[in-house]
């Protein structure tokens, strides 16, 4: 297969609220029910109406996309801003499908353009002497090859709503699967994979389904007989179903199967970006069949704010609960007094943060990594905690499974760092190993029979510094748990040697994480391991850098990527002899001030050569990270690169 008949490029847009999202989980499912890889990537505004939102999907036949591209193959437009939004975007030999009445939109006319965006518009086309509207858009990509085809949605809709005898706003509905149908057909794709997906979407709703699969006909059918495609580069060919079963999910959802494999029987939230999709994904499947038999289940609870919240799953945890809440940058914020709290009582809880624009409300919906910092070291004074982060959507399915046996074992909270890009990430992996998944519940104390009015010693000091851990309720284990320092039965004290015996005691479980936890579990190496280009990173960067180096890699640069896994306590040690030979050192993170390689100079007193960072809320893309590290190889690249894309 040529490069073009084995993967592609598809983009979709529209307002929100139009249907751009089922559009593209139809997308998804037709190419996935046709045996093909699948990653897609979804950007969107704020609010809830009317603003501009995307979805790409980017589809392979032989092998896993693991990061979106930033050009485009076939775009797809629901109304004039799409048009004025991607259309540069498109490659040479691609294709734009967009409504007949957006062919000569002015672009002061579109309402929600950014005023930068339009300016900057204008200026392109005014150089190439075309006027500012879609029609000079469209202009100016067929000079670049660019095939452009006027689709008329309302024609289709109105003989859709002939055809079934229903009313057109009802008919109206199906305007996103006319949408894909349309890209289908020019793709000579198999029509009946975009059936299975419909059904897969609207399962149980035959009328829903019948009224999709006739439009998506009605669609099909005109492209095949109005369009002339055959210099379109680009088809896709369905594989037949896959030899193995495939997962068609975000990271989201992953994060929460984790949860459910891993045992958690209770999550709190507080409504925010991008988390809040995690446990309403949690609230739809709060039963779960069991592997052994039986039902599982899961308590959900959403709280009036955010520190409530954590001291609601700090209280589930201290009755044995696998206990957790879920949040964003401004809700750990909030949470940072709770979590003192349970740091200084040593509750195994497990807080997840999926990471967005900030600071403030900063840009709830567009992803950032620049909660890493605030993570290792929120709180005021000290207290143990972990940090791991993942890095992609089958990492995030095993740590938030583990992230519950860290908070146990040693008996502290765990930060599980997520961000917006995973969160909104899709992509095709095989089943998770649920066998896998291992429960460890750490020193639970043995129930004690009734013992007079003596208390039991919960912060009892113990060589590792873990102490037998009692349950609330539990006959014979009487103790206290305030927010000052105690004694070993929880008593308040200030007494000099009891507070320095207590806080080593906490402390020595972070040292004691720090022996225990395998390597394997704190970072990972990808490429050729012995080479001295080493880029250094964590979180969802990983799937970008590991197209970048494939790219370098046909090129004949060898590279290498160390993905830290665990940032807290931080592997020095481990990480000590791929610094040493690492020449350059490359940092790649999504922040401003290269927070990653704040704390890896902090801890071990290595700072990178170069740092590669991208900040304006939109996720690294591979090829971008390819041109940035071929400077490098090259050598004279300036010390600080950052990526920039202002059509994102």
């Amino acid at each position: 297969m040529n490069h073009s008949n084995s993967e592609l490029s598809w983009r979709v847009g529209g307002p929100q609220g139009s249907g751009v999202d089922t559009a593209a989980r139809m997308f998804s499912y037709a190419c996935a029910y046709g045996g093909l890889y699948v990653f897609g990537r979804r950007e969107y505004y704020s609010n809830i109406m009317g603003r501009h939102s995307y979805y790409d999907v980017r589809v392979s036949a032989s092998r896993q996309p693991t990061s979106h591209r930033e050009t485009v193959d076939l775009l797809v437009s629901f109304e004039a801003e799409t048009l004025a939004r991607h259309v540069l975007s498109t490659v040479a030999g691609g294709v734009v499908i967009y409504n007949v009445k957006d062919e000569d939109t002015p672009l002061e006319r579109i309402t929600f353009l950014d005023r930068r965006l339009r300016e900057d518009l204008t200026a392109h086309l005014q150089e190439q002497g075309l006027p500012p509207t879609t029609a000079g858009l469209l202009e100016e990509a067929r000079r670049r090859g660019v095939q452009a085809f006027a689709f008329p949605y309302d024609e289709i809709i109105a003989a859709l709503a002939d055809k079934l005898g229903v009313h057109k706003s009802v008919a109206q509905r199906t305007l996103n699967t006319i949408a894909v149908a349309v890209s289908i057909g020019m793709l000579e794709y198999d029509a009946q994979c975009l059936v299975k997906a419909l059904q897969k979407i609207f399962a149980g709703r035959e009328k829903i389904v019948r009224l999709n699969v006739e439009a998506a006909e009605l669609a099909y059918e005109y492209v095949r007989t109005n369009f002339d495609f055959e210099h379109f580069a680009f088809r896709l060919a369905a594989n037949g179903l896959p030899e193995s079963p495939m997962l068609l999910l975000n990271g989201n959802q992953a994060s929460a199967l984790g949860k459910l494999a891993a045992g958690m029987t209770f999550q709190t939230y507080y409504p925010i970006s991008p988390a809040t999709d995690e446990s309403v994904y949690l609230e739809g499947h709060h039963t779960f069949p069991l592997r052994q038999g039986g039902t599982g289940s899961v308590v959900v609870v959403q709280t009036e704010d955010e520190l409530s919240a954590i001291t609601m799953a700090a209280g589930a945890a201290l009755t044995g609960a696998r206990s957790a809440t879920a949040t964003s940058g401004p809700g750990l914020s909030l949470m940072v007094e709770a979590l003192g709290w349970a740091g200084i009582n040593e509750v195994p809880i497990v807080i997840t943060d999926y990471q967005r624009g900030s600071p403030s409300t900063g840009m709830p919906t567009r992803t950032e990594q620049g909660d890493l910092l605030f993570a290792v070291h929120a709180g005021h004074g000290e207290f143990p905690r972990i940090v791991l982060a993942s890095g992609d959507i089958v990492e995030a399915f095993y740590d938030a499974a583990q992230a519950f046996n860290y908070a146990e074992r040693y008996q502290m909270p765990v930060i599980h760092l997520l961000d917006k890009n995973l969160a909104s990430t899709t992509m095709t992996v095989p089943p998770f190993d649920v066998e896998a998944v291992t429960v460890e519940r750490g020193e639970v104390a043995v129930a004690v029979p009734e013992n007079g009015h003596d208390p039991f010693p919960r912060f009892q000091p113990t060589e590792n510094g873990i102490s037998p851990r009692t349950l609330l309720g539990q006959p014979g284990t009487l103790h206290w748990y305030t927010g000052g320092e105690h004694t070993v039965y929880g008593r308040v004290t200030e007494d000099p040697a009891v507070r320095e015996q207590q806080m080593e005691k906490r402390m020595r479980k972070l040292e004691v994480a720090s022996r225990e936890i395998p390597p394997d579990e704190k970072f990972k190496v990808y490429g050729d391991a012995s080479v001295p280009l080493t880029v250094m990173s964590w979180g969802s960067n990983k799937g970008a850098i590991l197209e970048a180096l494939e790219l370098l890699s046909a090129d004949g640069i060898a590279a290498r990527l160390v993905q830290v896994r665990l940032l807290w306590p931080f592997p020095a040690e481990e990480l000590t002899p791929y610094l040493e030979e690492a020449n350059p050192l490359v940092v790649v993170e999504c922040n401003y001030s290269g927070q990653f390689a704040r704390l890896l100079q902090e801890c071990t007193g290595r700072a990178p050569e170069y740092l590669i960072l991208k900040y304006n809320g939109r996720p690294m893309s591979g090829q971008s990270l390819y041109e940035a590290l071929k400077r490098v190889h090259a050598g004279g690249a300036e010390r600080r690169i950052v990526l920039r894309n202002p059509l994102e």
